[in-house]
């Protein structure tokens, strides 16, 4: 069988998304590094394409100012790693000169970031979400190319949580090159986290119901459709038995919508998604109730419960909200230029000094964390890009509201839209998310 040509770019594109998934999330220095290069290197090969270089220029015409101040966004981040006279970094961050004179005299030029290499990276993956976002409008312009990503991301998540919950099962032995870097009690299949891979396949599991939504995959592709249903069903047990409090409270607040919506809104209802909400409950109660104990159904939601472990060997306990606490109040010693992304541990370090072990490297609140990596000039620059854009052409969908409760649950009280991968799916879905009205006739 011959493949098309929007087939070949899109399936390279899906790859992509595997690599992040196998190797959890891009979650590291060196898989950030290793990402950029892969999505570099296949955003030109996409510009080779003259008709996706078409739709480029298009969309960048059409979102100018967007971009625009992206683009001072990473010349910020790029300002917050130079090393400036020890004068100049007196005003732009008093509070690390301050360090700086009690360590040595020494110091002629510093950086803002308090982890200059760090934050290095997280620049290289700031550059890359600007990269995928491009790619996204070159290759991705019809329904059908949405409904091609929503198949993969069913298929992996099912893929995932297969793996993952076999792994579980048989007390997350080692499997090849890839440990169970989590405790024992819970699945995280190749991730390290089990709240990160709990989101993961939580946009998995709208990708399969947004497939199913589709009423001609259902007329015309009755046999995938089949197979979705079963791959939702793994991604379901998969979500449960991570045991995420967050990643289970937005399971239940997804099956709500969804529910709610076929109830009292759609005009065509669609008996196969109420089904399959239904068949999710039933799994939800079965596996929980019977296999893993009933006591454990209603803790699984109650993620507001303090759940961050206490530091050994010190009369310090810090608990999730005592991190977050003081997460935000260090915002106020680095409130305009921010202490650099990727900074935090070395922030949290510096302000406890006497712990024996590493232990916070972030702040469990992803919205306070990212305010004092960039500060207000930073978080100004990337809100008033994001904002333009999104304003302009999102779609207030169902989709687009689960999306907006992730975002606001997530920001408020984890820390996974610090992982790329979790970026990575916040961006295809917002961006895929609007309407393609503008594939008019003057648009190839």
């Amino acid at each position: 069988m011959q493949l098309s040509k929007n087939k070949k770019y899109q399936y390279t594109f899906f790859l992509l998304i595997l690599n992040y998934s196998i190797f959890n999330g891009g979650n590291s220095n060196l898989l950030i590094q290793v990402n950029f290069l892969l999505i570099s290197f296949f955003y030109i090969f996409c510009l080779i394409d003259k008709n996706y270089n078409q739709h480029l220029k298009y969309f960048v015409k059409e979102n100018k100012r967007s971009i625009f101040f992206y683009v001072l966004f990473l010349f910020y981040l790029l300002f917050q790693i130079l090393p400036l006279p020890i004068d100049l970094l007196k005003f732009f961050s008093s509070e690390k000169y301050k360090y700086l004179i009690n360590f040595s005299s020494d110091f002629k030029f510093s950086s803002i970031s308090l982890a200059p290499s760090n934050s290095f990276f997280q620049f290289l993956n700031f550059c890359s979400l600007l990269i995928l976002v491009f790619i996204l409008k070159m290759i991705f312009y019809r329904e059908r190319h949405k409904n091609r990503l929503y198949l993969f991301l069913s298929f992996i998540g099912f893929l995932s949580a297969l793996i993952a919950t076999f792994l579980y099962l048989s007390g997350n032995t080692d499997i090849l090159s890839f440990k169970s870097f989590n405790n024992k009690s819970v699945s995280t299949g190749f991730f390290i986290n089990r709240t990160v891979f709990s989101i993961f396949l939580l946009f998995c599991l709208i990708s399969s119901l947004e497939y199913l939504g589709n009423s001609k995959n259902i007329k015309d592709k009755m046999i995938t459709c089949i197979y979705v249903r079963l791959f939702i069903v793994f991604i379901t047990i998969g979500l449960i038995t991570t045991f995420s409090r967050i990643g289970n409270f937005l399971l239940l607040n997804t099956m709500l919508i969804y529910m709610i919506n076929e109830i009292f809104f759609k005009k065509e209802r669609k008996n196969i998604l109420r089904n399959i909400i239904l068949t999710i409950i039933i799994v939800d109660v079965f596996v929980l109730g019977i296999y893993f104990g009933s006591s454990r159904i209603i803790d699984r939601f109650s993620f507001l419960q303090n759940e961050f472990a206490e530091i050994n060997n010190t009369e310090v306990n810090f608990l999730r909200f005592q991190v977050i606490k003081f997460a935000i109040n260090q915002i106020y010693h680095y409130l305009f230029f921010g202490y650099g992304p990727g900074s935090f541990e070395i922030l949290f370090q510096l302000k406890f000094p006497n712990l024996t072990n590493q232990y916070a490297n972030h702040a469990h609140s992803d919205l306070f964390q990212f305010i004092g990596e960039f500060g207000l000039v930073g978080s100004f620059l990337l809100l008033f890009s994001i904002s333009n854009y999104f304003f302009s052409y999102l779609t207030y969908n169902l989709k687009s509201s689960i999306l907006l409760v992730y975002l606001i649950i997530v920001l408020l009280f984890d820390f996974s839209l610090h992982i790329p991968l979790i970026q990575f799916l916040f961006v295809c879905f917002f961006v895929l998310n609007q309407k393609f009205i503008k594939l008019s006739s003057n648009r190839p």
